[in-house]
């Protein structure tokens, strides 16, 4: 489990492609100070598990589906990503809670600047859009955020100056593919209310 809160702005130094996957190698001195084989880091809010550590950089195979499902397929050399090691038990959840389960891509429509924060508005397709809520929370790249306003085409963000410098947020530009993974809370509640409920005394379907 993750909380949206970036760690560190990371890099990636190499992707080998293999038969029905790819292989990342990721610099990131921060979260691989205490990292090892096994343990899970977020890349760009993806759960990924550490294959081997060497010189601040650590490398993670990565399965056709995360490659189809969100943007890392479309990572490349040099490109700047956003990293997070898994939230300790005991740890404060300064974000909100974060699988690393990305549940698909939207696209930065526009950007807003003004003096202290900047509204960015991203593109959501209709199986994703109907989880995301006024007020509510959303991970977009990792990062955990509060939903400004919702429409029927997707949501906008505000972006203060912490996010802006420390994350990839600051760079991506309109056109941009973004992961977004969709609040777990939400997910769990269309499943309950579509299947219903059962007890001890026989099926209650919700209606």
């Amino acid at each position: 489990m993750f909380t949206g809160i970036v760690e560190e702005r990371g890099e990636v130094v190499a992707v080998e492609p293999l038969t029905d996957a790819a292989r990342f190698t990721v610099r990131g001195p921060l979260v691989t100070e205490d990292a090892k084989h096994g343990d899970s880091i977020a890349v760009n809010g993806v759960c990924l598990t550490v294959v081997d550590v060497v010189d601040g950089a650590f490398t993670a195979d990565v399965m056709a589906e995360t490659l189809k499902r969100s943007g890392l397929g479309k990572l490349g050399q040099g490109d700047p990503v956003n990293l997070e090691r898994a939230a300790a038990v005991g740890d404060r959840l300064g974000g909100h809670i974060v699988q690393g389960h990305v549940d698909g891509t939207g696209v930065i429509r526009s950007r807003e600047p003004s003096a202290h924060w900047e509204v960015v508005q991203i593109a959501l397709p209709p199986e994703l859009s109907r989880y995301v809520a006024e007020k509510g929370s959303i991970a977009v790249d990792g990062v955990s955020l509060t939903v400004v306003s919702v429409d029927d085409d997707g949501f906008a963000v505000s972006l203060i100056p912490t996010t802006l410098d420390l994350t990839t947020l600051g760079v991506r530009q309109p056109g941009d593919v973004v992961n977004i993974e969709v609040d777990v809370i939400a997910k769990y509640v269309e499943r309950l209310t579509l299947t219903g409920t059962r007890d001890n005394g026989g099926v209650e379907e919700a209606r």
